[in-house]
């Protein structure tokens, strides 16, 4: 079996991987930023959320068709565009971007609890809403396509075992196999199991604290914290022990990548800070999200062979996200570009952006294994639109089939965790 190799944008496994693998393999899943998280924002922001969902999964699958069309020779590496400028914005990497979205829905309760005073829910009912969410599309992905790539037993038997137990992450030969994207779902269950010990935490500490300012400090101290433990981690494993970035389980583990957690963690507890104070008027979101998309932007131009920005890439893009975030929920007014984020076609999209984050690679490398995928590198854009037009209709059905129904496990248990009661007037 091959191994990925370190290019810019990417290079993939071997045909027996059936998988495409980034260099700074980006596109995260979209499964932890599902519909109705505990801890939603204001009902009037969620249509922008769904759209940013929208758009990412959009550009994960512009991200995965980029990295099919690039080909390699003895003059180095060519990408299906020939414009640094188009192409970074063709290869901007959006993992962190859910991460953020993801850590900032999924906080919001226990930062309100620590701030404010209040509840949560147990840790084990979050655990059954975040299992409902993302396991049964994501077990019924993984048991097909491992199926049809191991035509007899035992087959690849350790991929099998570490996808079904999310610890692929952690190993350098299965990282991208199978599903190659779905090595940071590895990274959301990390994030589950520290979020349901540390919440819970922060609201023990904070409680007995008088002045709601030292609470908030406290509260965005351990964000901090959890922010910087990742940039030493990389610092020391590239500049201090000159780790390749090839061994992928150091530098896409969550000890490096918990950073994009992090911040959403932290934007969570600004917003509970700030509540209705300090909103943004149209002038200062707009310009916070320019700044905030040409920063992002910038990264992904810079980021060549192993530089600074390219070593550094998730934690100043998740900065630059969480900033893009605020700018948009955090305003006092109708924002007119809002008006996209809210375009009924893309929050669709965005609803079923799980289904179509777990589904368009596998449709993509079977057009491509059968002739369906044009050959030709400068087809690359009628290459996007034949996966798009696949792969779309292919995750309304899977959403619709599998996410739909398995969401509606979730009315089995109330809110304090106990099996839900559905006759309760019924005699006994």
């Amino acid at each position: 079996m091959s191994t990925p190799t370190v290019s810019k944008p990417s290079s993939r496994p071997g045909a027996e991987s059936g998988s495409a693998s980034p260099p700074r393999p980006g596109k995260a899943s979209a499964g932890a930023t599902g519909s109705g998280p505990e801890g939603a924002p204001a009902r009037s922001k969620a249509q922008e959320i769904q759209g940013f969902r929208g758009l990412a999964a959009l550009s994960t699958v512009i991200f995965h068709v980029w990295q099919l069309y690039y080909r390699y020779d003895a003059n180095g590496s060519h990408p299906p565009v020939d414009s640094p400028y188009v192409g970074a914005l063709l290869s901007l990497e959006v993992i962190d971007l859910f991460f953020v979205l993801s850590a900032y829905l999924l906080t919001l309760s226990y930062a309100r609890a620590a701030i404010d005073g209040g509840s949560t829910r147990p840790a084990g009912v979050f655990l059954f809403r975040r299992a409902i969410r993302i396991v049964p599309l994501y077990f019924t992905a993984v048991l097909v396509v491992w199926s049809t790539r191991n035509s007899s037993l035992p087959g690849n038997w350790l991929d099998l075992v570490q996808h079904l137990t999310f610890t692929h992450v952690f190993s350098k030969e299965q990282i991208f196999y199978t599903l190659g994207p779905v090595w940071s779902l590895s990274l959301e269950v990390v994030f589950y199991l520290a979020l349901v010990v540390l919440g819970p935490l922060a609201v023990r500490i904070c409680r007995p604290i008088q002045r709601r300012g030292a609470r908030v400090a406290v509260c965005a101290a351990g964000c901090l914290l959890l922010f910087v433990l990742p940039l030493i981690w990389i610092t020391v494993a590239h500049y201090g022990l000159a780790v390749p970035h090839t061994n992928w389980p150091v530098y896409f583990g969550p000890q490096a990548r918990f950073g994009g957690f992090a911040a959403g963690m932290g934007l969570a507890v600004l917003m509970v800070a700030l509540g209705d104070r300090g909103k943004l008027r149209a002038r200062w979101s707009v310009a916070l999200s320019v700044v905030a998309a040409a920063g992002a932007y910038y990264v992904s131009l810079d980021s060549t062979a192993v530089n600074f920005t390219y070593t550094f890439y998730h934690p100043l893009t998740s900065l630059m996200w969480a900033l893009l975030v605020f700018s948009t929920i955090h305003v006092s007014q109708q924002v007119r570009w809002h008006s996209l984020l809210r375009a009924r076609w893309l929050t669709y999209i965005g609803l079923v952006s799980y289904s179509l984050f777990i589904w368009h690679e596998p449709v993509m490398l079977q057009l491509q294994k059968t002739g369906l995928l044009p050959a030709d590198q400068a087809a690359f854009p009628l290459a996007v639109l034949v996966v798009l037009l696949v792969a779309l209709p292919a995750a309304v059905l899977s959403y619709w089939v599998i996410e739909y129904p398995s969401s509606l496990l979730g009315r089995l248990k109330d809110r304090s965790g106990k099996p839900r009661d559905f006759y309760p007037d019924v005699a006994r």
